[in-house]
């Protein structure tokens, strides 16, 4: 694998960390060829809404792999957050947060924890597909692939063999969101059956994050959404009690991207007492993707070290497990100082290479075509006269010859025919139009046509979605209450 990488120093404390990092890099004899951008405050000062320069990206393809420094996204609207235009961009699927405790040098609730959040980083919520479809109504699309969550729950059980990881445990609300939900849940049971050797289990994310909080010790690797993900991330570096000592990899089948879980804190920016620990976890990852198994391990041996020798920075300073407050710089120094020495209570670290025919996640992908057939259409439309039962006899009539009208609900909850009870009235509601035959199916220009009917009609159409069947089994969920 080539050995360079480009380098991004950040704002706010970033380039101090960034000097630091860089620095025992060097000393341990990493083998890199370095060359640096610059992106974040200065280009968006300068008008470039997502930070990045267009020269950046030729510089991002030809190293394939970034280590960066924190960046400070401008608050407000018309900026693009640098992290997640560089995921979706280099298709970085795959988030890495390790989290775990140094208990007793770092104080910690939690001394046993010990865990590895794999998030999936492309999909979901985060696909930032939104629409104001009424005034009193704001639709977010939740994308979820089948590919996307085969790929990212396949990194997961690679990752915990790599890694000597004992069990893998899958988070998602499939009693909720029966099928985006769902479909991750069962590819993970599917994709667990060829990986017997790794212990599995499965919690509702709700409970799952309530024990990430409370018992993180009890989980090993989880992986998960994108919005779980990143929620249960915060909640897991945060409990361990040092925020500050975290990495990250973001990591596709063809880039890669290294860095620290925290942010730019531009309010200590300049003082040389930032912790350069999360960054410098972030590049042992990057060397490990690198083949440089045995300069990560001296690496992180020598770091392990330092904490234990109470070397330590100001926001892990603890009078009565610390030695000595150190700088950014002379922090760094101290871990150069240990290097080629190992733990004696911390785990030692000891990398190992990936056996030469292991198969990228998406190697697997085989995407299995299922004829569909057209049954049915919903109607997204703007309504205020809240008598709902002659609303049903207009759509009905409008229906056509192929189909009838099936439901009409509000908030995804029925309220025709015969509702259970009278609810408040939004003004957006959902008309499900269903083929009449059981075995049947609609034309193609079936949803055309009927869509210029309610036009005729003067419904205020805000959306159509197509409802199919897939070899017998509902491309769609029925409205709460149907």
């Amino acid at each position: 694998m080539s050995n360079d990488i480009t380098v991004a120093f950040g704002d706010g404390i970033g380039p101090e960390i960034m000097d630091a990092t860089l620095f025992i890099l060097k000393e341990a004899k990493a083998r890199l060829n370095i060359e640096t951008i610059d992106i974040g405050s200065s280009y968006y000062s300068k008008g470039v809404s997502t930070g990045i320069p267009p020269h950046v990206w030729k510089t991002l393809k030809h190293s394939k792999v970034l280590l960066k420094a924190p960046i400070t996204t401008p608050q407000g609207g018309g900026y693009k957050s640098i992290n997640v235009t560089l995921r979706k961009t280099l298709g970085l699927y795959a988030n890495v947060r390790p989290v775990s405790s140094f208990h007793p040098f770092v104080h910690s609730l939690h001394p046993m924890m010990d865990l590895v959040i794999v998030r999936e980083n492309e999909e979901d919520l985060y696909a930032g597909i939104e629409y104001r479809h009424t005034n009193d109504a704001f639709h977010s699309h939740k994308v979820i692939t089948k590919s996307g969550c085969e790929k990212i729950i396949r990194y997961a059980f690679d990752y915990a063999i790599q890694n000597g990881r004992r069990k893998v445990t899958c988070m998602s609300k499939d009693n909720i969101m029966k099928m985006a939900d769902g479909a991750f849940h069962k590819l993970f049971n599917e994709v667990g059956k060829e990986y017997p050797d790794i212990k599995q289990d499965h919690y509702i994310i709700d409970i799952g994050a309530a024990r990430v909080a409370s018992r993180p010790e009890s989980f090993d690797v989880i992986v998960t959404l994108n919005l779980y993900g990143d929620i249960i991330s915060d909640i897991a570096a945060e409990v361990s009690g040092s925020v500050g000592l975290a990495g990250s990899s973001n990591v596709g089948d063809d880039f890669a991207m290294f860095e620290a879980i925290h942010g730019s804190a531009p309010d200590i920016a300049g003082q040389g007492i930032a912790n350069p620990s999360g960054l410098l976890s972030g590049a042992v990852m990057m060397l490990v993707h690198l083949g440089q198994h045995d300069v990560a391990s001296v690496i992180r041996n020598a770091w392990l070290k330092t904490i234990e020798d109470g070397m330590h920075t100001g926001d892990i300073y603890n009078a009565s497990t610390s030695k000595q407050k150190v700088g950014t710089m002379n922090f760094a120094k101290s871990v150069v100082e240990h290097l080629g020495q190992k733990p004696y209570k911390f785990k030692i670290a000891d990398y190992a290479p990936l056996p030469d025919d292991v198969k990228k996640p998406s190697e697997y992908i085989d995407l299995i075509t299922c004829e569909k057939s057209l049954i049915g259409v919903d109607i997204f439309f703007s309504w205020l006269d809240g008598d709902y039962d002659k609303l049903g006899e207009r759509l009905n009539d409008l229906a056509g010859d192929d189909a009838r009208l099936a439901v009409i609900s509000m908030k995804g909850l029925k309220i025709w025919p015969d509702p259970e009870i009278e609810h408040f009235q939004s003004d957006c509601f959902r008309a499900r139009f269903m083929v009449d035959s059981k075995d049947g199916f609609l034309g193609r220009d079936y949803p055309a046509k009927l869509y210029q009917r309610l036009i005729d009609a003067e419904i205020d159409v805000v959306q159509m979605i197509n409802l199919y069947d897939f070899c017998g089994e509902l491309g769609f969920t029925k409205s709460q209450g149907e």
